[in-house]
């Protein structure tokens, strides 16, 4: 049974990821914060999907939070086969001339540093010369580092844009060691993470505008993480995938 770990897993795109890995048969480490009971909920959901599951807690930007989280995982369940870096904040709508140092230093913190640090420690573990038995490693990256979220969240989107450069080098530090590493771009999708945008209904009231025509659910997006983590992407290496509704 392989094993994988989940940062921010117990909402959103994280929850749904981790509830379709354990329909497939995999081990979950779930991560989380500050929300016991719904990653208590989401390791419940991933067990009767047919997965094991640990629940974790951390903070993605705490260097020794994200050690813990992975020896968590590997002595749960022996190893570690994927991880997906996935833990990260949004903001309410501003210009950046409007925006303070500390929503600055909040944003970059959690989606560059902590995107960092989690895929150092992937990078510590899972290569064939580091002992480990290589992997997948898949990084939620969003479609807003190429709109560059402009009168919206332009600290958001440079973050994400800094995710898509990490995806692209550390693909090639990695290739000859069997361990993969992707990026998803996810579109405009239906999570809690829309509300920190001061408008709940974002999503779906942006989504009508897109090319399909609607938002997307995060299962949707959850389908295209579990293909780069599986075999079936094993020549798929450095790749940004848009799962965006043709945005």
């Amino acid at each position: 049974m392989k094993s994988v770990l989940i940062t921010g897993a117990s909402r959103g795109i994280g929850r749904a990821t981790a509830i379709l890995a354990g329909g497939k048969g995999w081990s979950v480490g779930v991560n989380y914060m500050a929300n016991l009971a719904a990653a208590e909920a989401t390791a419940a959901a991933v067990r009767a999907a047919g997965g094991r599951a640990v629940v974790i807690k951390g903070d993605v930007s705490v260097e020794a939070d994200v050690i813990n989280m992975f020896d968590a995982t590997a002595t749960a369940f022996g190893r570690i086969d994927g991880v997906v870096i996935n833990a990260g904040v949004a903001a309410p709508s501003l210009q950046l001339a409007e925006m303070t140092a500390e929503r600055l230093r909040r944003m970059f913190d959690t989606n560059i540093l902590g995107a960092y640090l989690c895929a150092r420690e992937a990078a510590r573990r899972l290569p064939l010369d580091k002992g480990g038995r290589g992997g997948s490693v898949v990084l939620l990256s969003s479609i807003a580092a190429k709109l560059g979220a402009p009168f919206d969240f332009v600290d958001y989107a440079g973050s994400k844009g800094a995710v898509d450069s990490l995806t692209v080098g550390l693909a090639k530090e990695l290739a000859k060691q069997s361990v993969r590493v992707n990026a998803i771009r996810p579109g405009l999708t239906n999570t809690e993470m829309q509300a920190a945008s001061g408008d709940p209904d974002r999503a779906n009231r942006l989504g009508a505008s897109t090319p399909v025509g609607r938002a997307a659910q995060p299962e949707e997006i959850a389908e295209a993480i579990m293909f780069l983590l599986s075999d079936a992407a094993s020549y798929v290496t450095g790749a940004i995938l848009d799962v965006s509704g043709g945005r």
